[in-house]
């Protein structure tokens, strides 16, 4: 049975018949009891050991009672001090309990207020050293934790505040007893909304990644949670609020997002549409798919939405050039050779199936490559097993392919040009990829999301195309497709210096499309709804809403005074 903890008192005394006594009757009660008959004595055995009591008397000769009680303090020493006095007075009681005295017992003492003082003030130390881990244990989780941890009262007051605060919320602990909602700190105060309704309700609230505006911290991203502080008793005393700083988290969960984004592939019409469906049904079907069509619609960010999909995301997606490469460098790439292989090998290398393995490789271009390099992809096809250049030794992978060609590759099998077995085997699912003058409905739509693009690129406010602009998209035939409208949208961004792109700043290709005579001509057929956008759009600015309609200022005029469409001008 584990021995119960005894008591160290300290009786400090100038009386040898007192220190006696004390000493007689508190180790009878099973107390640790050490003496002193004076003020350095005392001190010296402080220095020694804690001791969970002190009782000295208020007279010590050169010293006082009141002048240990002082440097107790001092010390920082966290022990209850019981002053005795055989002249008790107001002044010195008063001193006393001001130093922070337990209690003040007049002389001469009886055994029973001793020994009912001395449990009460042992009550006091035993509750006062569980706070003072509590309070240790949690400044230690304070300082640990990572999030910015901050307490208020009902008022609003801070109450504490962690290191974390400092970096997260430039908030250190001088703010400590201030109302939160009137300290100067560099940001848009979103915290303040948790905290006021998690006062007004005594419930949980969550902001869930917002941005704080930070001046000394540009774009830093947060999630705040506050909570009700409500002790044992049920009452409620103010809230806590965590602030976990989840800029980092949310800057790569972009550009996870921007690389992933199986919106990259802009369209809704019916093609498109039918494409995402059999992306979806593809994304955890671990077959060989085709992708055909023309270049520039796509067939690589087709590859990627597959692969980023399904199950396989979180593996790499390994993409080849299969037209880019001689049949020698192509091989060494797609299986990597060893040392000595053939000249110039000098060291071992490892080929892209390999780095592939548990993800996917994209071979694009797949219908430039040699008969040979056909014959060794058929094997990995069917095996999943291919050797590396100058070795014989096999190595198994897991791999999902996927192919691209802008070819006819079903003409070319008929030509002798490409193996039938491999086609057969890569045509699996075959996705079609439609050319961009059979899904005009979906310029619009790209036109959009390559201005978004071209302006967080080129840091520009590019609001949007001309209608003259438009119509060249719509009647364009777009040979290069979806790239061809992108690389025309950037040379556009380059040559705007205003907010709308016109037919001045578009390659001279589409601008040949378009007649001297449209380039002038006034768009008496524009609808009411269309002018109306304008002017909403450009605040009701009638040379901006002409601009991004492409027609003149006086027909504006016209087409607002004859639709009487001022009476929807709510700025005016």
């Amino acid at each position: 049975m584990k021995e119960r903890k005894r008591h160290r008192v300290l009786i400090v005394d100038d009386e040898e018949s007192i220190r006696y006594t004390f000493e007689t009757f508190l180790s009878d009660e099973g107390y640790e009891v050490k003496t002193a008959r004076d003020y350095d004595e005392a001190l010296e055995l402080i220095s020694k050991g804690e001791f969970d009591l002190i009782l000295a008397d208020i007279i010590l000769g050169g010293k006082t009672g009141i002048d240990l009680l002082r440097d107790i303090k001092t010390k920082g020493i966290t022990c209850p001090v019981v002053m005795i006095t055989g002249y008790p007075n107001i002044d010195t009681a008063s001193e006393a309990v001001r130093l922070g005295a337990f209690d003040y017992i007049p002389k001469p003492v009886r055994p029973e207020t001793l020994l009912h003082t001395t449990s009460q003030a042992i009550k006091h130390k035993i509750l006062q050293d569980e706070n003072e881990r509590f309070r240790s244990n949690l400044e230690a989780i304070y300082r640990s934790v990572k999030d910015a941890i901050i307490t208020i009262d009902r008022e609003m007051k801070i109450i504490e505040v962690n290191d974390s605060a400092q970096t997260i919320c430039k908030m250190g602990r001088e703010v400590i007893g201030e109302k939160i909602s009137e300290i100067d700190v560099p940001c848009n105060r979103r915290c303040l909304e948790a905290l006021e309704k998690t006062l007004k309700s005594k419930k949980d609230f969550e902001l869930y990644r917002v941005e704080c505006d930070h001046n000394g911290r540009l774009h830093q991203v947060v999630t705040v949670r506050s909570s009700p502080l409500i002790n044992k008793k049920g009452e409620f005393s103010g809230a806590v609020m965590v602030v976990r700083d989840e800029t980092r988290l949310d800057d790569l969960e972009k550009n996870l997002n921007e690389r992933r984004r199986f919106l990259n592939l802009v369209g809704k019409s019916e093609k498109m549409k039918a494409i995402y469906s059999l992306i979806e049904n593809l994304a955890d079907v671990q077959t060989t798919v085709l992708i055909t069509g023309e270049s520039g619609t796509g067939k690589e960010l087709v590859a990627e939405a597959i692969h980023y999909s399904g199950r396989r995301r979180n593996g790499p997606l390994v993409k080849v050039n299969c037209s880019a490469l001689s049949e020698n460098l192509l091989e060494s790439e797609l299986f990597g050779h060893v040392k000595g292989a053939f000249t110039g090998a000098d060291r071992d290398k490892i080929g892209r199936f390999q780095k592939a393995d548990g993800g996917t490789i994209f071979l694009d271009e797949i219908g430039d490559m040699s008969q040979r390099m056909q014959l060794r992809l058929l094997r990995v096809l069917q095996e999943k097993v291919f050797e590396r250049v100058g070795d014989s030794t096999p190595i198994k992978v897991d791999v999902r392919v996927i192919a691209a060609t802008n070819q006819d590759l079903s003409r070319k099998v008929k030509l002798g040009q490409f193996r039938e077995d491999l086609y057969y085997r890569l045509k699996v699912v075959e996705i079609n990829m439609p050319p961009l003058r059979e899904r005009k409905d979906d310029i619009p739509l790209l036109v959009d999301h390559f201005i978004k693009k071209l302006n967080n690129q080129f840091k520009r406010d590019i609001q949007g195309v001309s209608d003259d602009v438009m119509r060249v998209f719509m009647n364009y035939p777009w040979p290069g497709n979806v790239r061809e409208l992108e690389h025309a949208l950037e040379h556009a961004f380059i040559l705007c210096k205003s907010n709308t792109i016109t037919i001045d700043h578009l390659p001279e290709d589409l601008k040949s499309t378009q007649s001297g005579e449209d380039l002038h001509r006034v768009d008496s057929d524009v609808e009411p709804e269309k002018i109306l956008w304008a002017l909403r759009k450009a605040g009701w600015n009638k040379t901006k809403a002409a601009r991004l309609l492409g027609i003149s200022v006086r027909t504006i005029y016209r087409k607002i005074e004859k639709y009487n469409l001022e009476r929807y001008n709510d700025m005016s």
